[in-house]
């Protein structure tokens, strides 16, 4: 069975303590009480990205569910993302380098993808983590601590470089969606945010994350893309993009039971580490088997290196899997 970075390094998320946001009587001093303080016209600045045609009728459509409205990213682009947490360098490549060096480096991956895959235009993105499962039940005793939204705002302000797109990624721990998606509002009303959910860290029969792998029900996911897809009508959005983590079979129950909206797109994301043996079975096991609609594969700069043959898995290797992941993302 793979297992996912955040899993090996169990102290990974305690890193961010000090600079981060947790419930609202927390006593970090590094930022301010009240989230809703922050300046809101930085959300407004942020231009939003152009529509993309739709796929015309005629043409062929091999997915699960509706077919893409206007300005979907899916399937005509493929998302190449960089994860982690700026306030970390054992999280992710976000947060490992600096924001220039970063994107210079995201900038590598895009181009190895463009030559790879010339048909299918790169959407570049970043992909932070804004709520991290802890090892401890923090002030609110819920395993799980909130990024300022200073954090955030620098994130969105990051991808206007590359005119990337943004996922917020959720650990709930002992939360739940319903409660950290709506605290979130403001940041996926912009037509360029997504969400990123992950089973591992969601400790739905209690426990502390990151000693045994969490889990979502079809019937969480449904929450996560009604709440998108309301949000997508109300506000005039183009779709949203859900991903979902996934690297076992018990990661996500009921899969058959996923509803799929035309306003989300929702991305079955392989989510484990090791050899390109290992990662390909997974993604067969675990993705092929129950795509739901589109899917995504996860490459670890570090820990894919671990074990024999000790090599990241290539564009074109990735390409040569059913279905073709659309989304891929760079720890």
């Amino acid at each position: 069975m793979l297992t996912s970075a955040c899993t090996q390094d169990r102290d990974t998320s305690s890193a961010v303590i000090a600079t981060a946001q947790a419930d609202s009587n927390t006593t970090a001093p590094a930022v301010p009480a009240d989230s809703s303080a922050q300046p809101q016209d930085t959300l407004a600045a942020i231009p939003a990205p152009v529509e993309e045609t739709p796929i015309p009728d005629t043409a062929a459509y091999d997915y699960p569910g509706p077919r893409p409205l206007a300005g979907a990213i899916l399937p005509q682009k493929r998302i190449i993302a960089y994860y982690g947490n700026l306030l970390s360098k054992r999280m992710g490549i976000l947060g490992e380098l600096p924001p220039e060096q970063m994107l210079q480096k995201l900038d590598e991956e895009v181009a190895k993808w463009n030559e790879a895959d010339p048909e299918t235009p790169v959407q570049p993105a970043l992909h932070a983590i804004v709520v991290t499962a802890q090892g401890h039940p923090s002030a609110g005793g819920k395993y799980r601590l909130r990024m300022a939204d200073k954090m955030i705002d620098d994130v969105l302000e990051i991808a206007k470089q590359r005119d990337a797109i943004v996922f917020l990624d959720i650990q709930v721990g002992q939360s739940t969606l319903q409660e950290e998606i709506p605290a979130l509002e403001k940041y996926l009303k912009l037509p360029h945010v997504h969400l990123g959910i992950d089973p591992e860290f969601s400790m739905k029969r209690g426990g502390v994350p990151g000693r045994r792998v969490g889990t979502y029900d079809a019937e969480d996911i449904n929450y996560a893309t009604k709440y998108l897809a309301d949000l997508a009508k109300e506000h005039n959005l183009p779709p949203k993009i859900l991903v979902v983590h996934r690297f076992t079979q018990g990661m996500v129950t009921n899969t058959e039971n996923i509803t799929l909206r035309p306003e989300v797109q929702v991305v079955m994301h392989m989510d484990g580490w090791g050899g390109p043996v290992l990662k390909k079975d997974t993604y067969r096991a675990y993705i092929q088997k129950e795509p739901v609609q589109f899917t995504g594969f996860k490459i670890f700069y570090k820990n894919d290196l671990k074990k024999p043959p000790g090599r990241l898995m290539t564009p074109e290797e990735l390409l040569s899997l059913d279905p073709k992941p659309l989304y891929i993302q760079y720890q």
